[in-house]
């Protein structure tokens, strides 16, 4: 729920606005309405014209301003005389001059008679007339500059163009927070460290009473989509207090001193609701490392730093009595500034892992309360071949699960509507694209080289699925997935990896004799894991337990500056090409030893297209194996 006033003018408002327009419109037809139906005078000189015509009797009347005399002819006069441009008009205007002898005119006006009438030159226009035309104009302009300045605010609702230093945070408050820890699952050790929060807001006095200090800042960092912004919610729902809830990146504006007024904004409004949360999202977009230098080079700009050190006074600027807790998330925390890290501030760090094969299928079991399942359903088992999946993965996996059993016609959500569902997350959408037998046919044999070198290497996970139906970018693909996760990866299993990646290149040499493009990820994907067996994980013997590549997202020091000599990078290139090439002959040779299993699952794949792991092992003559630990994460080969 949204705190303040409603966004947009309320049904006065507009009334108001259209009685306005209404006004300006009225009088605007009455001052064009006026002009049209004011005759057109022509100007005529006084001599001879004007005393020409009062002597032949054709002036009807006159209205005379000090010397000036507007009045009308009894007949039309065209004027000049002769000129056809000018219409006959009966209306004139015309000026005594002031050496005139007005013995005379009054002699000929007394003669011919006309109805005559006069002004004082002295009296001016009435005081409505004064106000109308005097301030009319300016307080015209001024209520079109209010209604443009509250449209603007109403418009832009916290931070309208006359609030640019208010929060913008999102109040909500307890009655609307409908979510509680029952609705996170699968982080039961990131639950059970924010329950010491829960309890303090709920009943301060117990930790007051013995001198505990409850922390003023926990900082939630781990991979994206593991339920980091659900947890922060849940703590709120389940303390019962108003929830405060902003992205760091809406602090800062091109305006100088935005960012800070808004933090001081902010933390004033949790202290006027507390006991309260504060929870500031992607925390890093204002709280990077301000260091010059070193592994994390950070900085910054000037309104990007005084948001920080307001952030940071602010938190200073409490004590544990005021009931306000500060939340802070975070994908990448090794690159906060060490000010915010300090106790005192985000003083209890809790780190959100992606779940287990138990946490996944607690949170599908979470996802799946409003959806309709079928008995056949095995949370289970999907669980089990998700591994590496997080929270916002497997609500994906339900939603487009629920989307194919409502396009299909099912009235539940039944076990392949599940499986294709998560085929298309993992393997991506199948492509309706037409390709020749000779294409078709070596896909087959690439994809059939992955699974026959994943199906007898040992170490590798278990062959899923096999297809040769187009899906994204790759025209095959083949998806490995393990029985159990695992924690730690050794050296057999990485080389089994590499070996599977090769598997397609190498079953084309041996079928074809040349090679093709359709490699280029798997070449990718086996290079990488190499560079890091030799230059981080220390599984070279050239190279020991020596780390000389950098961690991912970051540099060691400055730009072009190594701490590695030539000689050693040039060794690690040497340890790479030489686990490959060795990885590449044993794989040539295995293919060759199973030339009989590579071809009958050829010929079954392009019969069948997509083979499931008991016909993929089946076709190939090669027992499936038992389930084992295996990664921690399925391997894609394309």
């Amino acid at each position: 729920m949204r705190s303040g006033r409603p966004n947009g003018p309320g049904p006065r408002n507009q009334w108001l606005v259209l009685a306005a327009i209404f006004g300006v419109l009225l009088a605007v037809n009455f001052a064009v309405t006026s002009a049209a139906l004011t005759p057109q005078r022509v100007r005529i000189p006084y001599s001879p014209t004007f005393i020409a015509q009062l002597r032949a009797h054709n002036v009807a009347s006159i209205d005379s301003t000090s010397l000036a005399i507007d009045g009308t002819f009894r007949k039309a006069l065209r004027y000049p005389a002769g000129d056809l441009a000018v219409a006959p008009t009966t209306a004139f205007s015309t000026q005594i001059p002031a050496f005139a002898n007005n013995s005379a005119l009054q002699g000929l006006l007394a003669k011919d008679a006309p109805m005559i009438d006069a002004q004082n030159p002295n009296q001016g226009p009435s005081f409505v007339e004064s106000v109308l035309f005097g301030f009319g104009p300016t307080l015209l302009l001024v209520l079109l500059f209010v209604f443009i300045m509250r449209r603007a605010a109403s418009a832009g609702g916290a931070g309208g163009l006359m609030s640019f230093g208010r929060s913008r945070a999102r109040r909500v408050e307890a009655i609307d927070q409908p979510v509680t820890f029952d609705d996170v699952a699968g982080i039961d050790e990131a639950k059970d460290e924010l329950y010491e929060i829960v309890d303090f807001l709920r009943s301060p006095d117990k930790y007051l009473a013995l001198g505990a200090k409850i922390p003023r800042g926990v900082l939630l960092s781990g991979p994206p989509g593991t339920g980091k912004t659900l947890l922060a919610r849940a703590v709120a729902g389940e303390a019962g207090v108003p929830f405060f809830q902003m992205s760091a990146s809406e602090f800062v504006e091109m305006i100088v001193g935005v960012g800070a007024s808004r933090v001081r904004d902010l933390f004033a409004q949790a202290k006027e609701a507390a006991p309260a949360i504060i929870f500031v999202d992607e925390l890093d977009a204002v709280g990077r490392s301000r260091a010059s230098g070193g592994p994390n080079i950070g900085g910054g700009h000037d309104e990007r730093e005084q948001t920080l050190n307001q952030i940071l006074t602010e938190m200073d600027g409490f004590d544990a009595r005021t009931g306000v807790i500060v939340l802070g998330a975070t994908n990448r925390p090794e690159i906060l500034d060490q000010a915010l890290l300090r106790p005192g501030r985000f003083d209890r760090r809790v780190v959100v892992q992606p779940p287990d094969r138990v946490g996944r299928e607690a949170i599908l079991r979470v996802h799946t309360r409003s959806v309709p399942l079928s008995e056949e359903i095995d949370l289970g088992q999907i669980a089990s071949t998700t591994p590496g999946m997080v929270g916002a993965d497997l609500a994906n996996l339900v939603n487009e699960s629920a989307l194919l059993a409502a396009k299909r016609n099912h009235p539940a959500v039944n076990q392949q509507d599940l499986s294709d569902a998560l085929e298309r997350i993992v393997l991506g959408a199948a492509r309706s694209v037409v390709i020749s037998d000779e294409d078709r046919r070596r896909t087959a044999c690439h994809e059939a080289g992955h699974a026959v070198v994943g199906m007898l290497t040992p170490g590798a996970d278990p062959v899923r699925k096999v297809s040769i139906i187009p899906r994204g970018q790759a025209l095959g693909v083949t998806f490995s997935a393990p029985d159990a996760d695992r924690f730690n990866l050794d050296q057999r299993h990485l080389l089994a990896q590499i070996k599977v990646a090769l598997g397609g290149r190498c079953a084309e040499e041996i079928v074809y004799g040349d090679l093709t493009t359709g490699a280029e990820s798997d070449i990718q994907h086996l290079t990488r894991i190499a560079r890091f067996m030799v230059g981080r994980w220390g599984m070279s013997n050239a190279i020991g337990p020596i780390a000389v590549l950098p961690q991912e997202g970051t540099s060691m020091l400055l730009p072009g500056v190594s701490e590695t000599s030539e000689r050693t990078q040039q060794l690690v290139d040497e340890e790479v090409h030489r686990i490959v090439d060795q990885a590449h002959a044993e794989v040539l040779t295995l293919l060759r030893e199973h030339r009989t299993a590579l071809d009958d699952l050829v010929t079954e794949l392009l019969a069948s297209e997509t083979l499931d792991m008991q016909d993929a092992y089946a076709a190939a003559g090669i027992a499936a194996p038992a389930p084992a630990p295996a990664s921690e994460a399925p391997s894609l080969a394309g």
